[in-house]
């Protein structure tokens, strides 16, 4: 994709260009969906000017206008599906994690939140033909879940056809029964899961910028970023955030760092997982007392929701409970040594 030509706006010079460069707004489609304030904070210029700017960018852009529903129909054959390899799970999500989208899992301790996202980091690598998307992860891990022994045992539990297929794919030579390839392709697999641990919540509102710098930059290469993962999403505003009388300004900066994550999906086709904590309603006397937590905002914001629970042994009930053209449903699937396998 050739680069836009910044300079070429109404009010950016060499130096304002190169200040929005810099701040991660490279093309016109990132300026376009900035808002005034946003840009003008982070380039060092006035508000008018960013406005602006935002407006002359949105007209090179082609965004922010009406289009048809058929239209609409063509560019959402480009989502990617991203699949589970567990079938029941597949055909309940409507073939996988969608690209452009964020997809809530949410659950209490031990339900397996983490093991989706070290599952779904190895399968997106794989090649489209076998349910992959052919590309790369970022993973902002807040709680540190991140275990590349993990990735290890998930990428030699992958059926033995999908590891044929990837080893040819990726041009390496050598057999699956040999440990010296095995061994070179599960570091082929870790070099493509860009990782970045968050100290706390403005830490992490920071690496959803940089993630959307380094999608940016991998966008043209042989391994585009096509998940972003986010382990776990609330810990942090949660424990920095107590008591009602900070409720609102933790909403208002979850809601920021929500749209940012969307923003990261809608440029760069990614598929945004984010895993959830859970709080327990005392007030409920029938059904699942468990709630996840992050109230209306990121219910809003999320595109699909999954509530992970246990079951018996290493059996996972997966329950889809809000999606905007899936109908709830339930599938089951068991977290092994070998990762994420079906019932």
């Amino acid at each position: 994709m050739a680069e836009d030509d910044l300079e070429s706006l109404p009010g950016v010079g060499p130096a304002t260009a190169d200040k929005l460069t810099d701040t991660g707004y490279d093309s016109y489609q990132s300026i376009a969906v900035a808002s005034p304030g946003e840009l003008s904070n982070k380039a060092d210029i006035g508000s008018s000017t960013a406005s602006d700017i935002i407006n002359a960018a949105r007209d090179a852009a082609d965004v922010g206008g009406f289009e048809t529903g058929s239209m609409v129909l063509e560019r959402r054959q480009q989502i990617g599906k991203l699949s589970w390899q567990i079938d029941e799970v597949d055909e309940l999500l409507g073939g996988g994690l969608e690209t452009q989208s964020i997809t809530e899992v949410y659950g209490e301790f031990g339900a397996g939140k983490s093991q989706i996202t070290h599952q779904l980091a190895v399968n997106v690598q794989l090649p489209p033909e076998l349910g992959g998307l052919g590309g790369g992860c970022i993973f902002i891990d807040s709680e540190d879940t991140f275990r590349p022994e993990r990735i290890d045992d998930m990428v030699r539990g992958l059926e033995d056809e999908a590891l044929e297929a990837t080893l040819e794919d990726r041009e390496m030579e050598g057999s699956i029964d040999d440990e010296e390839t095995m061994k070179a392709l599960v570091d082929d697999f870790l070099d493509k899961i860009h990782v970045a641990k968050a100290f706390n919540s403005n830490h992490q509102i920071l690496l959803a910028e940089k993630a959307k710098e380094l999608a940016g930059e991998h966008e043209d290469t042989e391994w585009p970023v096509r998940l972003l993962c986010v382990d776990s999403l609330t810990a942090h505003f949660r424990a920095e955030y107590v008591g009602r009388g900070e409720l609102a300004e933790r909403q208002q900066k979850l809601n920021k760092h929500l749209h940012d994550l969307m923003r990261i999906g809608d440029l760069f086709n990614t598929g945004i997982l984010v895993t959830n904590q859970v709080a327990s309603n005392p007030d409920s006397y029938f059904g699942d007392p468990t709630q996840p937590i992050g109230g209306n905002i990121l219910g809003h914001t999320s595109t699909f929701r999954i509530y992970l629970r246990k079951s018996k042994g290493d059996k996972r009930i997966v329950r889809l409970v809000d999606a905007p053209n899936l109908a709830d449903g339930e599938g089951i699937m068991r977290v092994q040594d070998a990762g994420l396998k079906p019932e």
